[in-house]
Order: C-alpha cells, then structure tokens, then sequence
C-alpha cells in the first residue's frame, strides 16, 4: 500500500482509508473490518462524533487498542448532540469544540487525535472563535493536526487561506469531479483532499447497472436518470476493453488528482475491505484512459456559497 503525506504534515497516510461510518454497531464485526483494513496496509481510519452518536468512536477505540502505532486516528466534531434524544444542531463555539474534543478522546481511549476535522459548518461560523479553538487543542497536545469536512468553496477558501489546515474532506468520484476546481487552490496550501463517495454508491463497480436500479434512477447531481444509466454503460464498456475493473479505474482516476490524500471507503463486512483491496493493486491508468474517462463524465462545479 502505497502511503501519502498529508497536507503540509509529517503524517502518512494510506492511499486508502477506511471510513468508520458503515462499521455498524455489532462490536466483533466492527473489530474483524478494522482488523483486516490495518492487515492490508490502511492505516487511516476516519470516524465522527456524530457516527451513532459516539459509539462509532467507542468500537473504533476498543478495535485499534494495542495497534495505536499502527494507524492514523482521524475523528470530527462541531454537531452538538443529544445521545438520549438522538439529536443534534451545529455547534462550532470554541466552548463546545473544546468539549468535544476531550469527549472523542475519551471514547477513543486515546490521549492525542492525529487528524480532528471540523464536520461541517458555514461562512457565518464564527470563523476566528473555531480557529483559536483548534489552534489551543493543538498546543495543548489534544490534537497533532487540524482540517475541514467542506464542500462550500467559501469556506474551502477561508480555511485554506486563513489557518493551518492539512485536510478538506470532499465527495469526490468519477460521476462527482466538482472537486477539481479545488485542485490548484488546496495543493498551492498544501492541503490534502479526503475523498469520500469514490464509488459513487457503488456505481463506479463492475455492479453498476444494478447499483443504478437500485439508486440511480432518479439521477445523482446533474445527471439525469437516463444520464447517467448511459454514462455508467460507457464506463463498463471502456473497463472491459481496459481489462481493468471499473472500480479500478475510478480508484485510478482519483489518484491523478496531486492534491489527494486518502480515498476514504466505507465497509460493513471485512470481505468488502478485500474487495477493495483488490481492486486498488489493480488501478492503474495511462495518460489515453485518463482522457477518455475526462470525456464519458462531466465536468462540474459548485453553484452555491460561493460569496
């Protein structure tokens, strides 16, 4: 596996991560897909405060004890919620970072978050409050690194232009490309993008017809239904003719991206993480394929918080 320095930082993280969200509640499963992602060479592993209102960060911790060299423990914060009520608001007030922080710790059973990234917010944010506090987190050992979890080009450019970011966690696929725009701006900052989304819900797979009966009827951003049943049909087709599988290539054309991190893939069952696994040691993509997969999709951008 094949490791990337994240932003401006001294960590390195795997080409792929794993995206703690889908682990489920269920604790040995949870522990048998952690424990085969860091077996195959991933060594990021990203969850939420939010994810199941902090269990996530619970079986996270319980799965990575004895392993903590081995991976890079990256969580996010700033929805403030309710466990009991199953609720939950925007909150990026320093009080309630600095809260939230030592509760992810504390869950995690860790002492320092490698990676703690802002899970959301705005332009109106009170953008000097939420900075002096990931600032203080840091300088007090809580937090090694600090990054953002945003798709608003305002506030990409706040951060990338006013903090110390490392990492903007962005959807990011061959069928979602509106994080390109970024590319220059994040990689000039020495900003890395977290992509998650890479497969599209699994239409960026050799099951992408059906995975498009299933959740592409009704169209995925700008794509139409109809659209995009024929985008995904020439996808497969250029995948055969390639000999490589289309996950590969989708994996493969992200990687092009100089500003990318980590692609950030979910799993529920450890046999996902093999699948995918086998599929990265096959991406590969020459500068002809490239071009064709710039050709089938579109090229898109972000419409709004653009002021």
């Amino acid at each position: 596996m094949k490791k990337r320095r994240l932003g401006n930082s001294n960590l390195h993280v795997s080409e792929i991560g794993l995206g703690c969200m889908s682990l489920g509640t269920d604790v040995n499963r949870a522990k048998d897909i952690i424990h085969e992602a860091i077996q195959s060479g991933i060594n990021y592993l990203d969850t939420a405060d939010l994810y199941d209102f902090g269990e996530n960060e619970k079986i996270v911790g319980q799965a990575i004890k004895g392993r903590r060299d081995d991976v890079v423990i990256a969580t996010k914060g700033g929805n403030h919620f309710d466990k009991d009520k199953k609720d939950w608001f925007w909150d990026p007030s320093k009080t309630y970072l600095k809260e939230a922080v030592k509760n992810s710790l504390h869950r995690l059973g860790i002492d320092e978050i490698d990676l703690y990234q802002l899970h959301g917010g705005t332009i109106e944010d009170p953008f000097d409050e939420v900075l002096e506090a990931l600032e203080e987190m840091q300088q007090e050992g809580l937090i090694r690194y600090y990054g953002i979890s945003s798709i608003r080009p305002n506030v990409i450019q706040q951060f990338s232009d006013h903090s110390k970011i490392v990492s903007n966690m962005m959807q990011y696929s061959l069928l979602d490309r509106r994080p390109e725009e970024f590319e220059d701006i994040l990689h000039d900052h020495e900003v890395s993008i977290m992509a998650r989304g890479s497969l599209a819900k699994g239409m960026l797979t050799d099951d992408g017809m059906k995975k498009w009966e299933q959740k592409g009827q009704d169209g995925f951003l700008d794509y139409s239904g109809k659209e995009l049943r024929h985008t995904i049909k020439e996808l497969l087709a250029l995948s055969k003719e390639s000999g490589q599988p289309l996950q590969s290539l989708a994996m493969a054309y992200l990687f092009n991206n100089k500003a990318l991190g980590s692609l950030v893939i979910g799993a529920s069952e450890a046999s996902q993480v093999e699948q995918n696994m086998k599929a990265y040691e096959q991406a590969s993509i020459s500068d002809e394929l490239y071009e064709e997969l710039r050709k089938i999709t579109k090229s898109q951008r972000y419409e709004s918080h653009r002021v």
